[in-house]
């Protein structure tokens, strides 16, 4: 009998390895994913700044549409309720977000971080990190069971039943949540009081040198390289559960900045009544410049009947370094 028993408790040890021991993807019986539209959430990061990663941090001199660091997108982008309007952030890309009032550690998951990857499987990974200062942060514990040999390539794909407590386990429009009370003896941290979270990409190149790992000493091996200016980990939302409504601060007044009609067909019109000087750049979301950093007067017209049909950003910079961006659809 024990000849049979040890190869078969080697089997039953490594099926689990192969299969997975963590929720699997949106959709499917046992998830933990989170809708976008759930009720749970009562509030919605709102702010955002970002230091980007390369497009390969092993080869820094690789470039893509003319720079070897992430170009997707804008930091508020990753501000607000999930929209698919995403910051790429690149190798080891930062983004880090405030708060619009304290959270706090209750029952159950206490916020949930928003990704875009447009299947249950191909899933660029995040590490989530909490502060209640905006300096000191700790880090989540996460788990990646994914083989750390073979280099999952490009367009690899990765068994969401391997991943824990890493953002990007799950597709767009569905959070992965993360509960506080993972957190509970961390001495750096008040659960009482968190103000700031942090996603950090993990690179997920297996080169020695360049391996980043889990809080069990695992390898995160997640699709590598992704040389382009969409480069890393795609941020769209963080969703807050436990935060006390009445805390959180009225809105901001918008910024009196209209860009009209919205879709346009030929003439856009931007009309503003700042006192200050504005310059307006014209992008479109793989990063290609229209126009780039001109001043605009109170009232403007511009023709874009050039311009191919498609989605654009409106990007505003005050005098101050402030970006404001507006979308419209050009017809």
């Amino acid at each position: 009998m024990i000849k049979w028993t040890l190869p078969l408790i080697a089997f039953i040890a490594s099926a689990q390895f192969v299969y997975g021991q963590y929720p699997p993807p949106a959709g499917q019986p046992g998830t933990t994913a989170m809708y976008q539209d759930s009720s749970a959430f009562r509030a919605w990061a709102r702010e955002c700044t970002v230091k980007l990663g390369y497009i390969n941090f092993v080869d820094t001199s690789m470039v893509y549409m003319g720079s070897n660091k992430a170009s997707y997108g804008f930091p508020a982008d990753a501000t607000g309720p999930p929209d698919n309007f995403v910051i790429s952030l690149g190798d080891r890309g930062v983004a880090t977000l405030t708060l619009p009032a304290p959270m706090f550690d209750s029952t159950g998951p206490d916020f949930a971080v928003f990704e875009n990857s447009f299947s249950n499987d191909f899933l660029e990974l995040g590490f989530v990190e909490v502060s209640s200062n905006g300096i000191d942060f700790v880090r989540f514990p996460s788990v990646s069971l994914t083989p750390e040999t073979p280099q999952v390539f490009t367009f690899g794909t990765i068994d969401a039943t391997h991943i824990h407590n890493l953002a990007g386990k799950y597709r767009v429009f569905y959070g992965t949540p993360f509960d506080l009370a993972d957190l509970k003896d961390s001495l750096a941290v008040d659960l009482s009081t968190v103000t700031h979270i942090r996603i950090m990409d993990v690179g997920g190149c297996i080169q020695p040198g360049y391996q980043s790992f889990d809080s069990q000493g695992h390898v995160i091996n997640d699709p590598w390289p992704t040389p382009f200016n969409t480069s890393g980990l795609d941020l769209d939302a963080i969703g807050i559960i436990h935060i006390e409504p009445q805390a959180i601060p009225s809105s901001v007044p918008p910024v009196p900045i209209r860009v009209f009609p919205n879709p346009v067909h030929h003439i856009l019109r931007i009309e503003h009544s700042l006192h200050s000087s504005v310059r307006l750049s014209l992008v479109n979301p793989i990063g290609k410049f229209y126009l780039s950093e001109e001043p605009v007067d109170k009232s403007v017209e511009l023709d874009i009947s050039d311009y191919p049909p498609g989605l654009y950003f409106a990007v505003f910079t005050l005098q101050d370094g402030t970006k404001v961006i507006r979308k419209f659809i050009k017809q």
